[in-house]
Formats: structure tokens, C-alpha cells, sequence
């Protein structure tokens, strides 16, 4: 089925302190045809705000939280698709063209991109693999894949689940019920300071402990508080 280049494209993109990174997540995402996008601020002082506004886009103020400020952004958005994309994540060329034809498939519910890190590491190359192969046998992409689907399936859900910490998990799992999860083969690149911060061998064996912990039941504000925690012990260790 042809691409529908009249279908509006929303790009939401959650920010804290991000102006290091902003802009240049703005630029990638402004090389495209229809689209607007809106930076959905929890309360920066570094002066993210003023920069996404010097550059054009709609910039809303939410409380903090990654949920919260996606919802919030998905209710300012008139596009006909919405795609969530991170403050410290790039879009690929032709981005707009492979979401519309990606939800041009029949059964398709929604998409994400596949995964770049960047980070020359060969650790990280592992990484991607295993990104990118859950993403496509498993159906799971996670958050900073930048997740799209059409606004009228982002409403029946219900939008993001008001959790503190694996809500791009839970939105996908109810993202199945109605559809396949198209995988685009162009890859986002995200930055790699999670994985600098705490290390690729850590950051992975953390991630892993909290996607088992949430399936045995641990209520999701515990899992953000030990967390949290986590990365702000590494963050003092490493100064």
C-alpha cells in the first residue's frame, strides 16, 4: 500500500534538561513533509525550553515524569500519527515516509525504528543486535526507538500508563492486542550515556533485574526508587 503523505505526523518529544541534545534531535526531526512536533518540558532550567522554542516547535510545560509529559504532548498534537521520540535521540532520513508506509500494512497497529547506539564500542554493537532482535521476533521495541502509531490507537489504549519507570514496556504489551508492531530498518541514533554512565555490562544485568522484577509483581515506584538509586551512586562515583 502507497505511503499516505497527507497523514499528519505529531513528534512528541519528552525533555529534562536536555540542552546539550535538543537541538539537534529538533533538526532531525524538522527534515520531514507534514509534521509538527512539540517538546513536552518537565521543568528545565538549562535553558532546553528556550532553545526548542528559538527553533520553532510548539514547547509545553507538564510535571516531570516520562509518562506524564507524552500524554501531555499527545493531547496538544493534531497529527493523524504521533511518534514519541527522546530528547537524545536522532531520526533517520525519510523518517516520515517509512512511518507512514510501515502503518500502511495491513494489521499493523504500530512501529518503531530499529536501534543505533552512539558509541563505536563493540560491546555496544552487541547491544544493537539484541535490540534490534527482540524488537522484530519478540515484537517489544522499547522507548528509545522511537515508538509511532496512528493518534486513533493511542486513545483507545488509554495513552501512556502513569508509571514511574517501564512504561514504554507496558504500552507495548497493550500495543499487541491490536496489531502487529512494525520494525523499520533504518535505525535511530541514541546517545550512549546510559551506557557510559554505569557501564555496558551493569547497565544491561539492571535493565534485565527490572524487566524480571516487574513480571514477579515489584510495584513499579520501588523499581524506579532502587533505580534511581542505581545510577545516582554511579553518577557520584564517576566525578
Amino acid at each position: 500500500m502507497p505511503e499516505n503523505p497527507q497523514l499528519k505526523i505529531s513528534i512528541i518529544i519528552p525533555a529534562l534538561n536536555e540542552a546539550p541534545r535538543i537541538a539537534q534531535t529538533i533538526n532531525t526531526a524538522q527534515n520531514a513533509q507534514n509534521v509538527e512536533i512539540i517538546v513536552a518540558d518537565g521543568g528545565s532550567k538549562d535553558g532546553t525550553t528556550e532553545i526548542a522554542k528559538s527553533l520553532g516547535v510548539l514547547v509545553i510545560s507538564t510535571n516531570p515524569g516520562r509518562a506524564v509529559q507524552m500524554n501531555a504532548g499527545a493531547a496538544a498534537a493534531t497529527g493523524d500519527i504521533l511518534l514519541f521520540l527522546h530528547a537524545d535521540t536522532q531520526l533517520p532520513d525519510g523518517f516520515d515516509t517509512c512511518a507512514r508506509l510501515a502503518l500502511a500494512k495491513p494489521h499493523t497497529a504500530a512501529g518503531a525504528f530499529e536501534l543505533a547506539i552512539a558509541d563505536r564500542r563493540l560491546s555496544l554493537r552487541v547491544i544493537e543486535i539484541g535490540v534490534n532482535w527482540r524488537s522484530r521476533f519478540w515484537q517489544m521495541p522499547y522507548g528509545d526507538q522511537a515508538i509511532f502509531l496512528p493518534a486513533a490507537t493511542f486513545a483507545k489504549i488509554g495513552g501512556f500508563p502513569n508509571l514511574p519507570l517501564m512504561e514504554d514496556f507496558e504500552f507495548v504489551r497493550r500495543l499487541q492486542r491490536f496489531g502487529c508492531i512494525e520494525i523499520v530498518s533504518q535505525p535511530v541514533l541514541t546517545s550512549a550515556r546510559r551506557w557510559q554512565q554505569l557501564g555496558v555490562i551493569k547497565t544491561t544485568a539492571i535493565n534485565q533485574i527490572v524487566i524480571i522484577a516487574y513480571f514477579l509483581g515489584v510495584p513499579p515506584d520501588r523499581l524506579a526508587f532502587w533505580y534511581q538509586g542505581r545510577q545516582h551512586n554511579s553518577t557520584k562515583r564517576n566525578k
